[in-house]
C-alpha cells in the first residue's frame, strides 16, 4: 500500500485563521501548529509571488522530519493573464519588461521563473521535504483554443522535480481528448490531478469519475468540495470553494483514495474547500477513516 499524505490547500486561509487554530496564535506558531495534524501542506502562496528562501528555511525548520510540502508554480507558469508587477523585481528588471502591462509568456521568461524559483525549491529538497510541483492551469486554457505541447518548455525545465498538472478545462477530459491527455502525461511523466468537484457539465469544472495515474511514484487528488452555485459564482476563493463533506462523503473519498494507492507509490490528498475551517476539519477526518489517526494529536490551548 502507498503512503498517503493527507493536507490542505495552503496552512494560512483567513478561515483558518479565524475558525480552526487556537485565538491569539501568533502567525509564525500556526505552521508548527498546523504540522502537528498533518504531514502535507500545499503551498499557495507561491501561485502569487515567488517564494523567498530564508523564509522557506525557516518553514523548513518549523516542521517535523517528515513533513512535506507541495509547491503551487506561479500563475504565469499555468497561463493565467499575470501583470508584470507579480514578478519578481530581477526578472522584471533582467527581461525589460513594463511594470504596467500583463507579460507576454516566452520561453525566456517562463525560464527565468523557473529560475527564480529554484533557490526556495532547494532549500526543500535538500531537506526532503519537497514532494510535488502544481500546475494549476487556467480554465482558458482549452482544448478549443489551445495544445498540450504549449506546456512542453515548462515540463522540461522542471525535469528535475516531480510535477503534477491540473487541467481545469472540461474539453480536456472528454471523449478521444482524454485519451490523448492521458497520453501526453505519460509521455511527459507528469502527474494528472484528479479531483473532487460539483457534479456539473459546466466546462471549467473537470470530472470527478477519473482516477488517472501518469506517474507510478505519486497519485493526486484534490478536492474542490461539490457546492455547483458556489464554484461557477463565487466572486472569492471561499465562496466558490464553499462546502462542508458529510461524513458520508468523506468514507467515500477514502475509498476512492484506498484504489488509487493501490497503484502509486505515494498518495496526495489535497482539500481545497477552504471556507471556514472546513477544510482541515475534513482532512482529519479523512485520516481517521484512513486509519492514520487513534485520536487528535496534541493540541495547543487557547493563546491569551
Amino acid at each position: 500500500m502507498a503512503r498517503i499524505l493527507v493536507g490542505t490547500a495552503s496552512w494560512s486561509d483567513p478561515g483558518f485563521v479565524e475558525y480552526w487554530y487556537p485565538k491569539k496564535m501568533p502567525a509564525a506558531d500556526r505552521l508548527a501548529w498546523y504540522a502537528q495534524h498533518f504531514d502535507m501542506v500545499e503551498l499557495n502562496s507561491s501561485f502569487y509571488s515567488v517564494p523567498d528562501p530564508g523564509m522557506v528555511r525557516r518553514w523548513r525548520e518549523s516542521t517535523p522530519a517528515n513533513f512535506v510540502f507541495n509547491v503551487k508554480l506561479h500563475q504565469l507558469l499555468s497561463h493565467h493573464s499575470t501583470p508584470a508587477k507579480f514578478l519578481p523585481p530581477a526578472v522584471v528588471k533582467k527581461l525589460h519588461l513594463d511594470k504596467s502591462a500583463k507579460v507576454a509568456r516566452t520561453p525566456e521568461v517562463e525560464r527565468e521563473m523557473i529560475a527564480a524559483f529554484t533557490p526556495a525549491l532547494e532549500v526543500l529538497q535538500r531537506a526532503d521535504k519537497l514532494g510535488v510541483l502544481l500546475l494549476q492551469l487556467s480554465p482558458a486554457f482549452s482544448a478549443r483554443k489551445h495544445e498540450l505541447d504549449e506546456l512542453e518548455h515548462v515540463l522540461e525545465l522542471t525535469r528535475k522535480f516531480r510535477v503534477a498538472v491540473e487541467l481545469r478545462n472540461r474539453n480536456w477530459a472528454e471523449g478521444e481528448q482524454l485519451e490523448r491527455s492521458i497520453e501526453f502525461f505519460h509521455e511527459w511523466n507528469a502527474i494528472f490531478v484528479n479531483v473532487d468537484a460539483p457534479r456539473e457539465n459546466h466546462f471549467t469544472i473537470m470530472p470527478t469519475d477519473i482516477d488517472a495515474i501518469t506517474n507510478s511514484d505519486v497519485a493526486y487528488l484534490r478536492l474542490h468540495g461539490r457546492n455547483a452555485k458556489g464554484y461557477l459564482t463565487g466572486k472569492t476563493v471561499a465562496a466558490r470553494f464553499n462546502y462542508n463533506y458529510s461524513d458520508a462523503e468523506i468514507a467515500e473519498v477514502a475509498e476512492r483514495t484506498q484504489t488509487l494507492a493501490r497503484r502509486a507509490k505515494e498518495v496526495h490528498v489535497v482539500f481545497n474547500n477552504n471556507a471556514r475551517d472546513y477544510a482541515p476539519h475534513a482532512a482529519l477526518r479523512l485520516r481517521k477513516a484512513l486509519g492514520q489517526l487513534v485520536a487528535l494529536p496534541p493540541q495547543t490551548g487557547e493563546l491569551f
